[in-house]
């Protein structure tokens, strides 16, 4: 290809990468529902969308760097210190039951109706095992099921990713070791992957706890340090043996999140921009390299392994897995239809196939091809009808608003027992042991754990909340939790106005709309609660009574919406205020 052509195709697979993402966030859809089909299309029609013929020969080692990074990403995520209890009983059954038999029936399957070899459908079993956050992330945003149902899914998507491409390597080692003579020569070649992969991830894991540990890196440094340390292990375990890289990349990622001594920040912006990108860019390179001529005789065949994978093995899955829980029979229904495939399977696919092929796996050619099916196939039926279905089932969360306090002083306690008493499910968080026994003992609900880690996609803990006050009397905090949460929380993020606004370690006016009216900030707002005003109840028919403050308006429908020092809201019959008495020095 000339200068021009590469310049040109390099173009525009960013452009439609970062261009279907956009689309979709703003559709509110998952992105592969957009980024297959236009890099399918792009390939189709021209010839400078092609990275095989772009990269040459560099294609799929590049492609297998990139899935390692995504690996690694996701290993961050497992901080297994928070699945615990319940969540934890049904998300471990889901992995290693669901994973066994998704992996047994989609093999078993392949044979006949696929038409591959055994070798290949062992193959494509693994590969289909996994599903993904990235995809069932945003599905679950536009159904939003009940807090339970949430909690699992994520989980679920979470670590079956690191674990499915861990099984993934496995299997593919182990299919490649299949082919040689001799059963100890097949044990050893296979047993060496694994140990090159497993040591691979160890040395690095040590080498980044050392430097993240020992040295004083900020967040720039520090993640490049990471990107750096990933690349370089997985491709020299790579270059060992073919695609051991993938099990080092997931065990650096594991270890770090659960090694003691180590504070891996919640958020990394920098690293979930890069690994956002490299999603977008591996869409759409993969699903350039299917062509027409390679579906003609996969995609009849594939459609029906997913029909038998969506309408029988999941739900058998879910079935099992929920077993004697206390699991609703509606819930587990909902689990077993939600299993859409994602990113690591195109790419696993993508990196396994053209090894095998060249191995003389026969049928290795429609790994490929079938996992696009597949993929296609499951998030268009899921995202199509995951919403009608959890409507039949009666699984949604309730529309009516669901706030979280932050704060335990009297007056914030007052107010969550008057939203309460509103008809919101109220939740608060405070960090004082004593705040704590006082929401416990005012009989409101107390969120777990550290704040900001469970806000920031750590067990999913804060899922199902529309709105946050920060209302704690550290001004300094709520800023710095303001700018945290506002990146995680879909609804609104409001915190009270500070006593001035010329100092903070965040700027005390960073942000949004302060709580409340004029001059109603932090400290003016426990003068008077120490003075005799009150939060209370009212609802609205005849006006708001003389010389009280309105702080929200609860609607009929369960909205709530938040006074601000722009302005209160407009109250209408058969809404309720949640009003600020007068104080008693104003009532003398």
């Amino acid at each position: 290809m000339t200068s021009s052509q590469i310049l040109l195709g390099t173009s525009l697979i960013v452009a439609l990468a970062v261009g279907s993402q956009l689309v979709a966030s703003l559709l509110r859809v998952p992105a592969i529902l957009l980024l297959l089909p236009a890099g399918f299309v792009a390939g189709t029609l021209t010839d400078v969308v092609n990275p095989e013929k772009l990269l040459g020969p560099a294609f799929s080692p590049l492609v297998s760097l990139a899935v390692a990074v995504i690996l690694y990403d996701a290993g961050l995520g497992l901080d297994l210190r928070h699945l615990k209890g319940h969540t934890r009983r049904v998300v471990v059954r889901l992995i290693w039951l669901g994973a066994l038999v998704t992996w047994v029936s989609a093999a078993l399957l392949a044979v006949p109706v696929v038409g591959m070899s055994l070798s290949a459908a062992v193959m494509l079993g693994a590969i289909l095992v996994v599903s993904g956050p990235t995809v069932v992330g945003p599905l679950l945003g536009f159904v939003r099921p009940t807090e339970r149902l949430q909690r699992v899914l994520v989980w679920e998507g979470s670590l079956i990713d690191p674990i499915g491409g861990i099984l993934g390597a496995l299997v593919f080692h182990g299919v490649l070791a299949g082919g040689q003579h001799g059963f100890a020569g097949q044990l050893g070649k296979f047993c060496g992957s694994a140990a090159v992969g497993l040591a691979g991830g160890a040395v690095g894991a040590a080498l980044l706890w050392l430097l993240l540990r020992r040295l004083t890196l900020d967040e720039v440094l520090g993640t490049t340090v990471q990107l750096a340390s990933v690349v370089a292990v997985a491709g020299v375990c790579d270059a060992f043996r073919d695609d051991t890289g993938l099990i080092a990349a997931v065990v650096m990622g594991m270890a770090l999140a659960n090694l003691p001594g180590l504070d891996i920040p919640a958020r990394r912006p920098f690293f979930e921009t890069l690994v956002s990108l490299i999603i977008g860019l591996l869409f759409i390179s993969i699903s350039a390299t299917v062509t027409p001529q390679s579906l003609r005789h996969v995609a009849l065949p594939a459609l029906v392994l997913v029909a038998a994978l969506v309408l029988v093995v999941r739900p058998l899955v879910a079935l099992l897995s929920t077993a004697r829980t206390d699991v609703p029979f509606r819930e587990r229904w909902f689990i077993g239809w939600m299993a859409p495939r994602g990113i690591v399977a195109a790419a696993t696919a993508s990196t396994f196939s053209v090894s095998l092929v060249q191995a003389g796996i026969g049928g290795a050619q429609k790994i490929l091809p079938a996992t696009f099916v597949v993929i296609v196939a499951t998030v268009m039926v899921y995202g199509l009808t995951a919403l009608p279905v959890a409507r039949r089932l009666g699984v949604r969360r309730s529309a009516r608003s669901r706030p979280l306090l932050v704060g335990g002083d009297p007056w914030v306690v007052e107010l969550g027992r008057a939203l309460r008493s509103a008809g919101l499910d109220v939740l608060m968080w405070a960090g004082l042991d004593r705040q704590r026994r006082s929401i416990t003992d005012a009989g409101l609900a107390l969120a777990p754990g550290e704040l900001l880690a469970a806000a920031s996609g750590a067990g999913a803990e804060l899922e199902g909340i529309t709105d946050v006050l920060l209302l704690t009397d550290e001004d300094d905090f709520n800023a710095l939790a303001f700018m945290t949460l506002k990146e995680t929380v879909e609804g609104p993020v409001h915190r009270l106005a500070p006593p001035t606004r010329s100092h903070g370690v965040v700027a005390p006016y960073t942000g949004s709309e302060a709580l409340f009216g004029q001059g109603l900030n932090r400290p003016e707002l426990a003068h008077r609660y120490a003075h005799g005003a009150r939060i209370v109840t009212h609802r609205v028919d005849g006006g708001i009574p003389a010389g009280h403050e309105v702080l929200f308006v609860v609607r009929p429908d369960g909205q709530l919406t938040a006074a601000t020092e722009t302005g209160a809201p407009t109250a209408g019959a058969g809404d309720t205020a949640i009003l600020l008495t007068p104080s008693a020095g104003s009532l003398e």
